[in-house]
């Protein structure tokens, strides 16, 4: 009998199963590649949320914790995936930098937000107003992560590729059944694809879909991300990442035309130059509607576990949210009733 079986191996999923390896579990993940948010996300870390110039949520334990997670993962699988970069914001008026200072003095932010105006000038951009620029920052290669974790967990025998087929689940009084693996416990880590599980569905899972660019501007001099309405991140070789777009009705992973309009005019609303767009990606982020994940245990089957709507900071909240239901299922240690998923089933139950 093994610990755990692991639906799901995208963010949510490797941060979990990361966390029971390092606490000596036995797993099994599986993975059959059908939600790609993880893949094509941003990847950014970034403590505030610039457009209102507000904290994240719990933004310092999350980084602090992050460092220590992704560096070991590093070792793991050895190959770097996590760039420590400054986010500047660009200022479009006086107002803005003025908001920038307001916001500086508040004792959550003033951790991360620097006080000083960066006044240095790239290539490509004109930037009257300056920048204002974000520290702890940086960002990770969702991709190059999770197909090298991937990697590691095949060498092991440890990933199933396959669809996962619910009707094979068996729940008994201590364990559970899954074709041919008897397990202590399993762990839906779905993303999206959440709403075709029989057991956690009823969970308020919105989705939003998000679009993003891979574009040439080689007269682009750029060794910062500029976060506005949208980020641009530099990648080399005159090639930059550029996202992202949000839309709450479309459910569908594919590019439109809609999304490539957006995301032209607000790039030619920050740089100066010619582009060309290279690739033209889209995934639907698993979000929630008060902006929490949703970690817990199911109210009839206490075998059964999810780790979902981590939305669009799941580089930060992975590694948190997986140590939070981890220590919660091993050790009884309770969840933070702003993240635990019976903040909606009590209500149900009324």
């Amino acid at each position: 009998m093994i610990d755990y079986i692991i639906v799901g191996s995208g963010l949510a999923g490797i941060s979990f199963s990361e966390v029971a390896l390092l606490h000596g579990k036995s797993i099994i993940v599986f993975n059959n590649d059908s939600q790609n948010s993880s893949k094509i996300a941003g990847g950014l870390y970034n403590p505030v949320i610039l457009k209102r110039f507000s904290e994240v949520w719990q933004a310092q334990e999350q980084l602090e914790l992050m460092t220590d997670f992704y560096s070991n993962l590093r070792n793991r699988i050895e190959d770097k995936f996590d760039f420590k970069i400054p986010i500047l914001r660009k200022f479009f008026s006086i107002e803005e930098q003025n908001n920038w200072f307001a916001a500086s003095d508040k004792k959550a932010l003033a951790p991360f937000l620097s006080t000083s105006l960066c006044f240095k000038k790239y290539e490509g951009i004109d930037s009257p107003f300056d920048y204002g620029e974000v520290l702890q920052t940086g960002y990770v290669d969702t991709a190059l992560l999770l197909s090298k974790y991937q990697d590691y967990l095949s060498t092991l025998n440890l990933l199933r590729l396959e669809t996962f087929d619910y009707d094979a689940l068996t729940f008994k009084e201590e364990s559970i059944s899954y074709k041919d693996i008897e397990a202590k416990h399993i762990v839906f880590a779905e993303g999206f694809g959440l709403h075709a599980n029989p057991f956690f569905n009823e969970l308020p899972l919105d989705g939003t879909k998000g679009e993003l660019f891979i574009i040439k501007a080689p007269e682009l001099k750029l060794d910062v991300i500029v976060n506005t309405s949208v980020f641009i991140l530099p990648l080399g070789n005159g090639l930059f990442k550029v996202g992202a777009t949000y839309n709450w009705k479309d459910k569908t992973d594919l590019p439109t035309e809609e999304g490539k309009k957006e995301l032209i005019d607000r790039i030619c609303e920050i740089i100066s130059c010619e582009f060309d767009i290279v690739e033209h990606y889209a995934g639907v982020r698993p979000t929630v509607r008060d902006r929490r994940p949703l970690v817990g245990t199911h109210e009839n089957y206490k075998n059964a576990h999810v780790l979902n709507g981590l939305g669009t900071r799941g580089v930060m909240l992975g590694p948190a949210m997986a140590k939070a239901l981890f220590d919660n299922i091993e050790n009884d240690i309770l969840l933070d009733k702003e993240i635990d998923i019976k903040r909606f089933t009590n209500k149900r139950k009324k």
